[in-house]
């Protein structure tokens, strides 16, 4: 997704949780300060099945969804619980919030990892950052790109994995591991998976083939306009 598709969108976000713009912005320069340009080519999914993972506790009952992809993309805890299990993680998709540790280990063996910098999580960002491969670490951000930091859409982890394999050239994206109506999940977290879905069905729309994740849903959401 082009930042000029993609930024009405940030803006309503911005508006429903009340952030600022700023804060992005400066936390995407000081991302943009220490990453290194990605080779994107390393997560070519051009042609191919590519899961996408969330954390929901329906994980570990999908495992053979993401053990017969041909790419599995995952959100941060995800990649723990599905590393795990013995299930091959090919990009982590994380801001830092939960297992920064997994991060490091992940970007000092040579794993992808995509890290994505906004106005929460400076401090992490600052505490993480100098002990990461950046080799190995592809940045993004919610606002404008710069420099190697890019926006390919999304807001949640899970979410902008689904985008950024999209953007990779994925023929096909298996959801698992989504559970849009976990009671665990309240407050801003729950408004967040609101929007997760709203992404997921803008996505879908933009790919002209349905996710199973929405089957039963669609006629609930409250459409993104393109």
């Amino acid at each position: 997704m082009e930042f000029a598709e993609w930024e009405p969108i940030y803006e309503s976000i911005l508006a429903d949780f009340g952030y600022g713009r700023a804060g992005d912005e400066a936390a995407r320069d000081e991302l943009a300060a220490v990453a290194e340009p990605f080779d994107e080519s390393r997560l070519d999914c051009a042609g191919q099945t590519v899961a996408v993972a969330g954390a929901g506790p329906s994980l570990e009952s999908e495992l053979d969804r993401a053990r017969s992809a041909d790419l599995v993309f995952a959100a941060s805890t995800a990649t723990d619980r599905l590393t795990a299990a013995g299930v091959e993680v090919d990009a982590m998709v994380t801001d830092l919030d939960k297992n920064p540790e997994t991060v490091v280990a992940r970007t000092t063996r040579g794993a992808p990892t995509v890290v994505h910098a906004h106005g929460d999580n400076r401090d992490l960002l600052a505490e993480y950052l100098p002990r990461i491969d950046t080799e190995h670490l592809l940045g993004t951000t919610q606002a404008a790109p710069a420099g190697p930091v890019v926006d390919y859409g999304g807001f949640t982890d899970g979410d902008r994995a689904a985008f950024l394999a999209d953007e990779l050239g994925a023929a096909r994206l298996r959801f698992l591991g989504w559970d849009f109506d976990d009671p665990s999940v309240t407050g801003p977290k729950a408004r967040k998976l609101w929007w997760a879905e709203r992404l997921l069905e803008l996505l879908e729309r933009r790919r002209g083939r349905q996710f199973a994740v929405l089957d039963g849903r669609r006629g609930e959401i409250e459409r993104i306009d393109r």
